[in-house]
């Protein structure tokens, strides 16, 4: 299987581009500004549309920000299904959510694709280096057969079970990073309201029970009002797979009562700060004196 396409080459996207030629694959790209594709140098072949980056590939790699932009590098008139190979394998990498993840694997199905449901965790400094966790949803046979495209980006690939199981766990966790980091924002805006030592107050946080790497990453920038110098996730993004989770567990029957103060922390933020990292959150929080 030599021949690829990588469709939204944002930080991730470029990255996963990066590691599959790397590897030794034939890599086309798509982006939907043009000059980003023109950017990454001579080891690609760049596509005018997703469904010019998919007419010759044997796997079809999407990254991309959410639902709606899905859909277009997918399901489009010019999107990568309307020339797809019937045998081509379809790995979406994006987050989204798990209602349209169910539908675009029926969509692939019905033209004869292999689906990888496959969100993943890492920086873009992951990507770039081939060293991302994958959170696969797929059937074992399927997976089988695309293993060796996924080692080329991954250090770790993590089988949930069926399509849709990936996105399903990486929405939790996504959620669960909203909990921990605006339970943060509200503790450090109080602490600041008590007049706490500030650098008492960093190695206390840091040292103790609760220091999760998002908490140990943002206690010291956010307790200081500044932004956060290893940027992570941004709060519009953040805002999006938590409005996603919430979503798969109303399906479910599940109310996430933590949940969706979290979200409605970030929805929040976001029209001003959807740019912004995670640890900008501080700032709404004590603005709003802790009431969302």
């Amino acid at each position: 299987m030599a021949n690829v396409a990588v469709l939204g080459l944002g930080k991730m996207g470029s990255g996963i581009a990066g590691s599959l030629a790397k590897a030794g694959y034939a890599v086309t790209i798509w982006n939907r500004s043009p000059e980003k594709a023109q950017t990454l140098g001579a080891n690609f072949r760049v596509a005018a549309t997703p469904s010019e980056a998919a007419r010759t590939a044997d796997a079809i790699f999407s990254m991309v920000a959410d639902d709606e932009a899905s859909q277009r590098v997918w399901l489009a008139e010019d999107g990568a299904l309307a020339t797809a190979r019937k045998g081509a394998i379809a790995i979406e990498c994006s987050t989204l959510s798990h209602a349209y993840v169910l539908q675009l694997a029926r969509e692939a199905s019905a033209r004869s694709l292999t689906y990888i449901d496959c969100p993943v965790n890492g920086a873009p400094s992951a990507a770039a280096a081939g060293k991302l966790i994958l959170l696969v949803g797929a059937a074992p046979d399927d997976l089988g057969r695309a293993r060796p495209l996924l080692a080329a980006i991954s250090s770790s690939i993590l089988h949930f079970g069926a399509v849709g199981t990936g996105t399903a766990f990486k929405l939790i966790n996504n959620l669960l990073g909203a909990v921990h980091i605006s339970s943060l924002a509200e503790a450090l805006a109080l602490a600041g309201r008590l007049g706490l030592d500030r650098e008492t107050l960093i190695a206390a946080v840091d040292s103790g029970p609760c220091a999760s790497p998002h908490v140990k990453r943002l206690v010291a920038p956010m307790s200081e009002a500044r932004l956060s110098p290893s940027p992570a996730l941004s709060i519009g993004l953040r805002e999006k797979d938590a409005r996603y989770c919430l979503a798969l567990a109303k399906d479910a029957g599940f109310t996430m009562s933590v949940g969706k103060v979290a979200h409605a922390w970030y929805a929040t933020a976001k029209p001003d700060l959807a740019d912004a990292d995670d640890s900008a959150l501080i700032q709404t929080v004590s603005a709003r004196s802790g009431l969302v």
